[in-house]
């Protein structure tokens, strides 16, 4: 069974069991803490599996097979560490919440950079993918460091910076498959040109053999 398949099969499973944990809440009307951290499982292993899916979709390609693995790796540790949080195990740790949520923002770099690194793009349309690759890594840096640093009387610089860098990787998320389709149509323009001048050769040399053909006789 194949990465993509798998994690399919999880998100469905995943969801389907938070889908009947709801409906038995709504008809019993009994929603305790146990229930809660039942449910917040399940959504985890669906958002998990989501993530495992993009990484997976990607890691089929055969391209690079770095940043899907390591999507995939991030995408299960977050999970696991946030079963920890919600069952009660490491809940109280400052330390490890953030590190759960230092993995997990990586996890969704790591999809969302893997779902973009789909498109198939042209060479005038390359400039999007590593802009992608950079945006996504100037904004990751920028929140850990918030996160982690905690630096009092953050600037406003900072805050618009967050904005400008959100605004920007939408847009580029947003303009890529575009880019991929017309990177597709202007390959398979030069794939008939190709083709075009490959059947003019051998017109050409079949002229020749008929014309040779022709004096021999």
């Amino acid at each position: 069974m194949n990465l993509k398949r798998l994690f399919l099969y999880t998100l469905i499973a995943s969801t389907a069991l938070s889908a009947v944990i709801g409906i038995g809440v709504i008809l019993f009307g009994d929603f305790g803490n146990f229930e809660v951290r039942v449910l917040m499982t399940t959504l985890t292993v669906t958002a998990a599996s989501i993530l495992g899916l993009a990484c997976g979709a990607y890691f089929e390609l055969g391209r690079n097979k770095i940043l899907p693995i390591a999507g995939i790796s991030l995408a299960i540790a977050a999970a696991l560490m946030t079963f920890l949080i919600i069952w009660n195990v490491m809940d109280e740790s400052e330390v490890f919440i953030k590190c759960t949520a230092t993995v997990t923002l990586l996890a969704l770099s790591c999809a969302h950079l893997s779902l973009l690194s789909l498109a198939r793009l042209d060479r005038r349309f390359a400039w999007s993918r590593i802009a992608a690759f950079v945006l996504i890594a100037a904004l990751d840096a920028i929140l850990l460091f918030l996160m982690w640093v905690e630096p009092e009387g953050t600037s406003d610089i900072v805050s618009r910076t967050i904005g400008i860098l959100s605004i920007l990787i939408a847009s580029v998320t947003v303009i890529t498959p575009v880019f991929h389709k017309l990177s597709v149509s202007d390959n398979k323009v030069a794939e008939i040109d190709v083709e075009i001048e490959r059947l003019r050769e051998r017109i050409a040399e079949l002229e020749k053999q008929k014309a040779t053909a022709g004096q021999v006789e």
